[in-house]
């Protein structure tokens, strides 16, 4: 098993008990707000449940995969994981659009960015899978212009209910600011620091999911 060279792998015990803890609330959390999520959309006879389907199964995929990756000890079978954990990013990435671009209906600039998100997101698992730890970096630089390339579609995206797109920029620069202490390897609690702005973050955008589809679905 191909054992990655960049990165830090060991932690002392008070640093994986915090990540242990936000891992745990992530998963808990997680569960309980999709689960309310599909059942308001379900309930209420709303459209757009297979998307959001999509994305819940993507972020459901992300918390749980991150929490075994992360909790395991340095092993062989930690390295398989860290295919899938890393994998699974590039699918949160392209189900997060998903709901939000079919709530915007016939606009030929959301199918284009749907389209071009998952064939990207199609092809970074591959890399992640087939080279593992090979383009780590490089895997950085695409998640954040896969998750930044709405802007190009903004003018589609911007018919979404005000208080969604709010959420969808605070979730994106919560993201962003979080890679930092991702690569600020020699910081006590990096990686907890890391992954609750990723828990606050897909907060944000699971605000945003439940706001266009739960709240007002039809403004």
């Amino acid at each position: 098993m191909h054992q990655p060279t960049q990165g830090r792998f060991h932690f002392d015990r008070a640093e994986l008990w915090a990540d242990g803890l936000i891992h745990g609330l992530g998963i808990v959390l997680g569960v309980g707000a999709v689960a309310y999520l599909i059942a308001r959309v379900v309930a209420a006879s709303m459209p757009g449940l297979i998307p959001v389907a999509i994305y819940s199964s993507a972020l459901m995929a992300v918390l749980i995969t991150s929490a075994v990756y992360n909790m395991l000890p340095v092993s062989p079978v930690k390295w398989l994981m860290r295919r899938f954990d890393h994998s699974a990013i590039y699918i949160l990435i392209a189900g997060t659009y998903t709901p939000f671009l079919a709530r915007i209906g016939e606009s030929a600039a959301a199918h284009v960015l749907l389209a071009i998100v998952w064939i990207a997101s199609a092809v970074g698992v591959l890399l992640k899978v087939a080279l593992p730890g090979r383009y780590d970096r490089l895997s950085i630089v695409l998640y954040l212009l896969m998750g930044w390339s709405g802007v190009f579609a903004w003018e589609s995206i911007a018919q979404l209910p005000s208080v969604a797109l709010w959420l969808i920029v605070t979730g994106g620069l919560l993201y962003t600011l979080g890679v930092v202490f991702h690569v600020w390897q020699t910081l006590p609690f990096q990686n907890a620091i890391w992954h609750a702005f990723v828990l606050v973050a897909s907060g944000c955008f699971y605000g945003a999911v439940f706001q266009a589809y739960a709240i007002a679905p039809s403004s």
